[in-house]
């Protein structure tokens, strides 16, 4: 063992001496490995950098949760608006009887929303999104408060005029104070900050706005300052986690809601469950091109770069016909001869996806928009796995034809 173990190291010895050898020969045959790696594991990785700023986004809305709205979420397919248009709104009461029945959900909250409302303080003032959320509504979506507190059920019950603020909201009204327990305009209306919830920053996708940009108010005090009477909301309810498909409590929905509604056995439903996943699912779909696309671009710069290291290996094969013939008379053996000429075309293949892998770990330092791009363990080793693959298809047949040479016939090629 200890014999073939040198053998094998000297092995390796000949063949990185040969490439120091022909460095420039050397730098032009991995350039397309190079590429090729760096296409492959450039999009893997902002495949998965998207995917983690779902996950996040997904945190913010929550998570194994179902929305009861009047529209449903399209993704595809034809869109039947005209029929949606028909159906009524979902409203505070059909929450209320949900609230009161639903057995399978872990959590029942009403919720509404208003986009581009100013809010002022003094002089300064922000143009923000308005929430209005029932008490329960932070069992549902994750509301992480850095600073001050959530409601209490007897301010969400009572519609009081208090307000919990997303970190530019209170960065724009009190610029270097602290916002807990001060006042500011909504509406018209005085409203005070009982909470800051802690900044997010930027982020590629955000479902329903920035959380940062938003200003969270009882649902109540949200009804009398902007439904004058409408009451129409959206229903959120969030399932058990043992509940994976979520079938349990989405059959649970249907039937409550087409009791409250009268709806006739052989009727249609005339509301919509919608689920955050699809979304998630509808975006990974496009992920999913992307993948094959960096795979076939990648696939095409690695053959090439594979043709070209088999190639540097031939002609490195014939070079050294002379030495190999006297390797062999030496008394080397075959598989020495075929490791040397192996191990070189694989260091090769592994220098060159080494450097793709690089370029890529320094692609992760740009910002591209609010993306932050991650190289993942797994890409790192799929783009080393790859290149040693790339190697040994590369170099086998060149190491055997060495392997096979007699001594002989080597020792007199000129």
């Amino acid at each position: 063992m200890m014999k073939f173990l040198r053998q094998v190291w000297e092995s390796f010895r000949f063949a990185w001496g040969a490439l120091k050898t022909n460095v420039t020969r050397t730098i032009l045959s991995l350039l397309g490995v190079t590429v090729g790696i760096f296409a492959i594991v450039a999009v893997f990785t902002i495949v998965d950098s998207l995917e983690k700023s779902i996950r996040d986004s997904l945190s913010f809305i929550g998570d194994k949760v179902i929305y009861v709205q009047k529209w449903p979420w399209g993704f595809g397919g034809e869109y039947q608006w005209w029929k949606y248009f028909q159906w009524p709104e979902p409203n505070y009461a059909e929450y209320k009887y949900l609230y009161d029945n639903l057995e399978s959900a872990s959590a029942v909250a009403v919720m509404d929303f208003r986009g581009n409302t100013v809010l002022k303080n003094g002089s300064n003032s922000i143009n923000a999104a308005i929430q209005g959320i029932s008490y329960e509504y932070n069992l549902i979506s994750d509301i992480p408060v850095q600073n001050g507190r959530y409601f209490i059920p007897l301010e969400t019950n009572n519609a009081r005029n208090v307000a919990i603020v997303g970190a530019d909201i209170a960065e724009s009204l009190f610029p270097g104070q602290d916002p807990v327990g001060k006042p500011f305009k909504l509406a018209g209306h005085k409203f005070t900050i009982i909470g800051v919830r802690e900044k997010k920053g930027e982020s590629l996708v955000d479902f329903g706005g920035s959380p940062d940009k938003i200003c969270l108010i009882p649902f109540a005090s949200f009804s009398k300052l902007f439904q004058s009477g409408r009451r129409s909301a959206d229903i959120v309810v969030k399932g058990f986690p043992n509940d994976e498909g979520m079938k349990e409590v989405e059959a649970e929905i249907v039937g409550l809601m087409r009791t409250k509604r009268g709806i006739k056995p052989r009727d249609g439903n005339n509301f919509s469950l919608n689920r955050p996943e699809a979304a998630a699912v509808a975006i990974s779909g496009l992920f999913a091109v992307l993948t094959v696309a960096g795979w076939v671009i990648g696939s095409f710069s690695i053959l090439v770069g594979g043709f070209g290291i088999a190639n540097i290996m031939f002609v490195s094969v014939k070079e050294r016909t002379n030495l190999i013939g006297i390797q062999k008379s030496l008394g080397a053996k075959n598989y020495s001869i075929l490791f040397q000429f192996l191990f070189e075309a694989v260091m090769l293949s592994l220098v060159g996806g080494l450097v793709g892998i690089f370029l890529v770990y320094l692609l992760s330092f740009m910002k591209l928009g609010s993306l932050e791009i991650l190289l993942l363990p797994r890409n790192v080793l799929l783009g080393l796995g790859v290149s040693s693959i790339i190697g040994v298809l590369s170099g086998i047949v060149p190491a055997m034809l060495a392997a096979r040479m007699d001594p002989v016939i080597a020792i007199r090629a000129k």
